[in-house]
């Protein structure tokens, strides 16, 4: 049976966990994510969107070795408002 390595990562300002697994072929994003056990470093990586390499997927998408599983946390303030507040002071 083949083998492959990932690495699960979810990043906060000042800080990021990067934890790497190794799976069996065929292994998803959510096997990954319960295999780092980063939920419990993380409690809202159970329901936070995720993605491979900074494209979204689902949870049930198939991993190949080397990927980089990525757990997003939701934003304070989207993009466009914060250069308008920057851009307004």
């Amino acid at each position: 049976m083949s083998e492959l390595f990932v690495t699960v990562v979810y990043a906060e300002p000042g800080r990021a966990v990067e934890i790497v697994v190794r799976l069996p072929a065929g292994a998803t994003v959510a096997e990954a994510i319960d295999s780092s056990g980063i939920a419990a470093q993380v409690p809202e990586a159970a329901s936070a969107p995720v993605g491979i390499f900074g494209k979204r997927v689902r949870r049930d998408a198939t991993l190949a070795a080397g990927d980089r599983v990525e757990i997003y946390r939701s934003l304070i303030t989207d993009a466009k408002t914060r250069r308008r507040l920057r851009a307004g002071r």
